[in-house]
């Protein structure tokens, strides 16, 4: 289990008391840790747990091989069972199942190239054609595409943006847009707070594009003249990073990196600053977005992907890097912009409170175990 560990965690916390729920894991240590990590308390009496890879596994050492150790495991456990759900992407259980992505990357590399507007060389298109087509179905699994496909499966995207995606690239198929847990409630929001600092939390990863944010940052010191601060928490494989972010913070004073933060220090971080900027356009989601208006945070993001679905407004949207600079320098001049923008952010917060998830959450396991 890794980052998208709250959702089967919550569905679990709902689902034991109504139902004999048997929870497939890849290792039982790791559903030990996550539910510590998020602080889930359950009864062990009232379900099972069971690995379904083999002593030692780790994903690094996965192949397909390994697959099929998983596809046996989970297909014996499915047999049994009434409901099948996969609340980590798409799973072959032999059977129609509900099925919730909470990534891009699903293990088929061709719709990751198409959603993330890559080119797929030629080679790999022979490769995974024959792990696909040939090989997958040779050891009796069924290809991400094959399950999507099947109208006797339930697809849940975790946005209308990873929704729109799937339907412009797979058949069509029996999907319903489940937004993932909103849960963090920072509680009572200070409203003094740096007027000049611009937070990011999250992985700090190529991926992210971070050294744009600093770039941004950097346009608008220069426009404003103003002691802009750029606070980057995360954590950090070098200290200080290397790489093309590592450049791009050379010799800048005014950016700092708290580190990897939690809890507490999670909260005070998310309140110390007054803005964020986010620059990656391919998210499926964006967690952190929700996190940053509950916290009275302004978020900047672009006009496409998750992260622009989340906040849900056009004037904190922007489609060049010059087009986040303006935004960031009008909100910093423009104290009625600003203080209308807080109170939409505010307003678009409230539709990821931890309440408004967990009817949302309640309502679609009412439909599945009413479908039985």
């Amino acid at each position: 289990m890794g980052g998208g560990d709250f959702l089967p965690l919550s569905f679990l916390e709902e689902l034991y008391r109504v139902s004999d729920v048997t929870l497939a894991v890849d290792i039982e240590d790791g559903f030990e840790q996550s539910a510590r990590l998020f602080g889930f308390q359950f009864d062990r009496t009232r379900f099972k747990v069971v690995p379904v890879m083999p002593p030692g596994y780790t994903m690094a050492k996965h192949n397909i091989f390994l697959s099929y150790y998983r596809s046996v495991h989970l297909k014996r456990l499915a047999a049994n069972a009434d409901i099948c759900i996969s609340a980590s992407s798409i799973m072959d259980f032999g059977k129609p199942a509900h099925h919730f992505i909470n990534v891009i990357d699903f293990d088929d590399g061709n719709f990751s190239d198409y959603a993330r507007h890559h080119r797929t060389p030629l080679f790999r298109k022979i490769r995974r054609l024959f792990l696909y087509n040939v090989l997958k179905p040779l050891f009796g699994m069924r290809s991400k595409w094959k399950i999507i496909s099947d109208l006797r499966e339930h697809i849940y995207p975790n946005s209308e943006f990873v929704n729109q995606l799937m339907r412009g690239y797979y058949p069509p198929f029996n999907g319903t847009v489940f937004f993932p847990p909103t849960t963090y409630e920072p509680g009572p929001v200070p409203s003094e707070r740096d007027p000049l600092k611009i937070i990011y939390l999250g992985r700090i990863t190529v991926g992210k594009r971070l050294p744009e944010i600093v770039g941004i940052v950097e346009r608008v010191r220069a426009m404003t003249g103003l002691d802009l601060k750029l606070s980057i928490a995360g954590p950090l494989k070098t200290s200080p990073p290397g790489g093309e972010l590592g450049k791009a913070v050379a010799g800048k004073q005014w950016i700092d990196f708290p580190g990897a933060l939690y809890g507490e220090g999670k909260k005070q971080f998310l309140f110390s600053g007054t803005y964020s900027i986010h620059v990656m356009r391919d998210e499926a989601f964006g967690i952190a977005m929700t996190e940053y208006m509950k916290s009275g945070l302004i978020p900047i993001v672009p006009d496409e992907g998750g992260a622009c679905e989340v906040v849900g407004n056009p004037e904190l949207s922007f489609h060049t890097n010059e087009e986040a600079a303006a935004i960031l320098a009008r909100l910093l001049n423009d104290p009625e912009f600003r203080e209308l923008q807080r109170r939409r952010c505010s307003e678009r917060a409230g539709f990821f409170s931890r309440d408004a998830y967990m009817a949302r959450q309640h309502k679609v396991l009412e439909d599945i175990l009413g479908s039985c």
